[in-house]
């Protein structure tokens, strides 16, 4: 009975075997570009670069020194009118401002007066020279008549030079005229204001913008770093998107006592005069350092789990994620220390998504 029963398990097990269903064999999942993919995805080869970094500065723009001229009163008296207003361009010899002054009136005097006095030291000589002809004077006489004509001509050519060099016209008025062609950068007299002769402060500053300075302050820490000729690149608060490019010209190697910093300038062509004097601006000088690294661009770089990482290329069925040590980055180049050789391709554009289907 006992033999029977063992049987009739023994069936029943092997049965319930036979019917429970075969394992299906998976096939191994192996990723590759598609053309789509591949279409849409940029690469970059790695290669060596010395090593180039990135100092930021602060300062303002300039007008060029050599470039710009100050317009003092040259009499005192009352302005009458003012033509220019402060940024407005005015051309070399154009009027000002008008003054009407005491002083032009004396210099007119004065003027008129050498005329007659050259007039009647030519007639005096005229005399002398008849006299002398007929025996009635010395000619000690006619040396002196020549002398004071002489006198006379230079006391005129004087008065001459000085109408001449503070364009001085006739009548009781002066007019300010423009000494440069530029910009009006600063403008400290009104209308019927009284001026003084020997008054310090100037008139009018003028400008030409066509090439400005931008002065920079830079940290003692930082000075080491500092060399004439370096790269620079400007950006403005006005021009957000744009960048303006210079070479450091001039270093003050003078520290100001009480900021600790000292200070560069750096010229900027600016033919289309976007840049005006006083304009803040951020200054990003390259340095660069004695070191070559494997460089690639910026954006291949993926940062995840607290390492970084890049998409290696060999072909679209071959790619590997591999982790580097990135020793700095500049811009759009990011220098790599270790993991990545001279030649090699990486992925630089819709890099994440090949990251994210290789490592999920």
């Amino acid at each position: 009975m006992n033999r029977y029963f063992m049987i009739i398990c023994l069936t029943a097990i092997v049965l319930v075997q036979a019917c429970k269903p075969r394992p299906v064999a998976v096939a191994e999942q192996h990723f590759a570009l598609t053309d789509t993919m591949l279409a849409h995805t940029d690469f970059a080869k790695a290669g060596l670069q010395q090593v180039t970094g990135s100092l930021k500065l602060y300062g303002k723009i300039t007008a060029d020194n050599s470039r710009q001229a100050q317009v003092f009163p040259v009499v005192g008296g009352s302005i009458t009118s003012v033509t220019a207003e402060l940024g407005d361009y005015v051309k070399q010899g154009q009027i000002l401002a008008v003054i009407r002054s005491g002083e032009i009136a004396e210099y007119e005097r004065q003027r008129q007066d050498a005329v007659n006095d050259v007039a009647i030291a030519e007639k005096n000589l005229q005399v002398a020279e008849d006299m002398y002809k007929g025996k009635l004077t010395s000619e000690k006489d006619l040396l002196t008549a020549q002398k004071e004509l002489e006198k006379a001509k230079a006391s005129l050519q004087r008065i001459n030079e000085v109408y001449s060099i503070y364009s001085i016209g006739k009548g009781a008025t002066y007019n300010v005229v423009a000494p440069i062609s530029g910009f009006i950068i600063d403008r400290n007299i009104t209308q019927n204001m009284q001026l003084r002769s020997d008054k310090g402060e100037s008139m009018f500053s003028i400008a030409q913008i066509d090439e400005v300075w931008v002065v920079a302050n830079v940290n003692e820490s930082d000075i080491s770093r500092i060399s004439q000729g370096m790269e620079a690149e400007v950006r403005t608060i006005s021009y957000p998107g744009k960048v303006f490019r210079g070479k450091v010209d001039r270093i003050f190697n003078v520290l100001d006592d009480n900021t600790r910093t000292m200070k560069i300038r750096i010229s900027i062509p600016n033919a289309d005069l976007l840049l005006k004097p006083e304009m803040s601006a951020v200054v990003s000088l390259k340095i660069r350092e004695q070191k070559e690294l494997v460089a690639i661009p910026s954006s291949a770089v993926i940062f995840d789990k607290s390492r970084n990482w890049v998409m290696v290329y060999q072909d679209r069925e071959h790619i590997e994620t591999r982790a580097v040590e990135v020793y700095s980055q500049n811009g759009d180049t990011a220098y790599i220390e270790t993991g990545l050789q001279p030649g090699e391709t990486v992925i630089s554009e819709n890099q994440m998504l090949i990251y994210d289907a290789l490592n999920d």
